[in-house]
């Protein structure tokens, strides 16, 4: 019985700490999603007005919205970063190709929000007397930044993770299968959507660039409330190992050594 207890709770604290990494991964995931669409609205002056940055006005929305964005950033590494430990298992060459990418999609939204907080500190020294046709000028050309970096990084990017991620996640079965397929099917719809909005084909904010990301977005939300509510599914990956020695009992009497016993049956 003492035996039977003690594998237990061998088992019982990996499985405590893989629920607890799936939480935070889920978490994370709803984060990025939860400050990444409140963010575009909160650009949306700054964005769409080419003379945002010698017209009156606060530049709170434009404070917030980097604020967020930030938030965003860190959560996008933070996902990466908490399951790696668990996904490296299966393929870790895959599983640092994911954490790369997804440190790689964050610093691309750090530039993009630094090229929009450099409009609020032009747009203050637009009051002292600064020449407003080169201020206008130059805002434009860094919201035009902000544009490529947004194509890049919420454009390219995840499509790259979703590849990564949804095969380690359907390979190892650690959700159920139709969620990485989410991944697996938008990741090339959201390539090809990028791409023509690379060349020109049609604009970044149209209707077909948004039913690309749909799949995308129906992928990282189903993801994050599954990590949140379920965790990881029963997997060789999850399960719990003993311990070498953990059941190393002294043989009774009259056994000799290498002799083998399992133990007493209680």
């Amino acid at each position: 019985m003492a035996i039977k207890m003690h594998i237990l709770a061998t088992e019982r604290g990996p499985m405590d700490a893989m629920r607890k990494t799936a939480l935070v991964a889920g978490a994370l995931y709803l984060v990025t999603i939860v400050t990444s669409i409140p963010a575009l609205v909160l650009y949306s002056p700054v964005l769409n007005d080419p003379n945002y940055i010698v017209g009156p006005g606060p530049d709170t929305g434009v404070l917030w919205g980097g604020f967020l964005e930030m938030i965003c950033a860190f959560a996008c590494i933070g996902t990466a970063v908490v399951l790696y430990p668990v996904v490296k298992r299966h393929n870790e060459a895959a599983a640092l190709g994911f954490v790369a990418a997804r440190v790689l999609e964050a610093a691309i939204i750090v530039a993009g929000i630094i090229s929009l907080l450099a409009i609020v500190t032009l747009r203050q020294a637009a009051t002292a007397g600064a020449d407003p046709d080169s201020l206008v000028t130059t805002g434009n050309a860094l919201v035009a930044i902000h544009n490529w970096t947004f194509l890049l990084g919420p454009g390219f990017i995840p499509a790259v993770n979703a590849l990564l991620l949804g095969y380690l996640l359907y390979r190892t079965r650690l959700v159920p299968r139709v969620i990485p397929a989410l991944g697996l099917i938008g990741a090339p719809l959201l390539l090809l959507s990028a791409t023509a909005v690379l060349f020109g084909l049609y604009p970044q904010v149209s209707v077909l660039s948004a039913m690309s990301a749909v799949p995308i977005f129906l992928w990282e939300g189903s993801l994050g409330l599954w990590l949140v509510v379920k965790g990881f599914k029963p997997s060789p990956l999850t399960a719990a190992t003993v311990t070498p020695g953990a059941l190393t009992r002294k043989p009774p009497p009259g056994r000799r050594p290498g002799m083998r016993w399992d133990g007493p049956s209680g």
